[in-house]
């Protein structure tokens, strides 16, 4: 990387609640094919100099969770032009029934 190129970091997330509810032939959500998503939305809208981070196994309800650290530390350290989620979920661990049955989604 050049020494003023910055990441377009890809995240993904799955939880061991996910994984578990998921039929096991539906890896729609699944962290390879998160990271497959991930990577095919950054080539088509031009964005470069890609890393995949990710964590497997880990709720989103907290961010104690190692891939995460990394993408903020990354942030904090000004290395991060971008970030690229499937989904608002993999970040914070809420779906879309959770926000709507809290009012912050209708």
């Amino acid at each position: 990387m050049a020494s003023n190129e910055k990441y377009t970091i890809l995240y993904g997330r799955l939880s061991q609640e996910d994984a578990q509810k998921a039929n096991k032939t539906d890896d729609s959500n699944s962290i390879q094919n998160q990271k497959l998503l991930l990577e095919k939305y950054a080539a088509e809208k031009g964005f470069t100099n890609t890393l995949f981070l990710y964590d497997d196994g880990y709720s989103g309800t907290n961010f104690n969770r190692p891939g995460w650290q990394q993408v903020m530390g990354m942030i904090e350290n000004g290395e991060v032009e971008t970030l690229i989620v499937k989904d608002y979920c993999a970040i914070i661990g809420l779906n879309q029934k959770d926000l709507e049955n809290q009012g912050i989604l209708a």
